[in-house]
């Protein structure tokens, strides 16, 4: 692992380290803040994943969560949202490729050479910062942004008994049934539907649920909305009498405007799951 940057941070440490994955093939970069509580011993950790386009980077710069993280002593996991290379399959939209890689182990050609992100985060990285930095895998939480908000969702309830808590930032809710998730988990898994059901928050929700406390927030005037299909989550979790809470923010859009604006809600909520004796 490579260290390539390292940043005093609201009294902790923001770094960015690089290292060679075995589950993607590639290089893989990742963002970890450190609270300043980790110099005395191991912290809870909220893991944060990205949407569409973006890199580790984004939310480490525009998401505002470091300084409420401080304030909890959370440290947060910013991973890179696919592969990347000049050797990694891409294609031309931008919902497709590198920087979309939905957080799921592509099985279809050409795409399953290197496209294996839910592999990385849901284990070779967890192992990776747990070998080597002050963070307590016992106490995990973890959130997202749009097809970050769908990794999340999915993967917490996947991974029952992983995560104390889950949230969610305008997330893709019913990707298997939306324009925004037929074509990538068709291009990534087949036309296989019980795959795509395992990557839909809202076939998983209606199936087993969550073990915890969920928060979910989305814009009003998301310019996704249709795509996103809150609704169809929101039902599933009436019906299966989850505990959440899931609002709907009226005039916000799907930008990192709307993000930090309730980042001290979602990392507060974590902070109570994590803390819970």
């Amino acid at each position: 692992m490579e260290t390539k940057s390292e940043n005093a941070c609201f009294g902790g440490v923001q770094g960015v380290y690089t290292h060679a994955s075995k589950a993607t093939g590639t290089d893989m970069t990742f963002g970890l803040f450190l609270p300043a509580e980790a110099r005395d011993g191991p912290v809870p950790v909220l893991w944060y994943l990205s949407g569409l386009t973006c890199t580790h980077e984004n939310a480490m710069t525009k998401a505002g969560a470091q300084g409420w993280a401080a304030e909890q002593g959370i440290a947060l996991v910013f991973p890179d949202t696919s592969p990347r290379g000049a050797g990694v399959a891409d294609d031309e939209a931008f919902d497709m490729g590198q920087g979309a890689g939905f957080y799921l182990d592509a099985t279809q050609d050409p795409w399953a050479a290197h496209f294996k992100m839910r592999s990385y985060v849901a284990e070779e990285l967890p192992t990776l910062i747990d070998n080597n930095f002050a963070v307590d895998m016992e106490r995990q939480a973890i959130t997202g942004h749009s097809m970050g908000g769908h990794g999340a969702l999915t993967l917490a309830m996947s991974l029952p008994g992983r995560f104390r808590s889950v949230s969610a930032f305008s997330p893709i809710c019913n990707p298997s049934a939306s324009d925004w998730g037929r074509k990538q988990l068709s291009g990534y898994l087949g036309e296989d539907d019980a795959a795509h059901a395992a990557h839909d928050a809202s076939r998983l929700m209606a199936e087993r649920g969550f073990d915890g406390p969920m928060l979910v927030d989305t814009g009003t005037d998301d310019q996704f909305l249709d795509l996103l299909m809150p609704e169809t989550l929101a039902e599933a979790a009436a019906k299966r009498r989850q505990q959440s809470i899931l609002r709907m923010q009226p005039g916000y859009d799907h930008s990192y405007f709307f993000v930090s604006s309730f980042m001290e809600d979602h990392v507060t909520f974590h902070a109570e799951a994590l803390y819970a004796r």
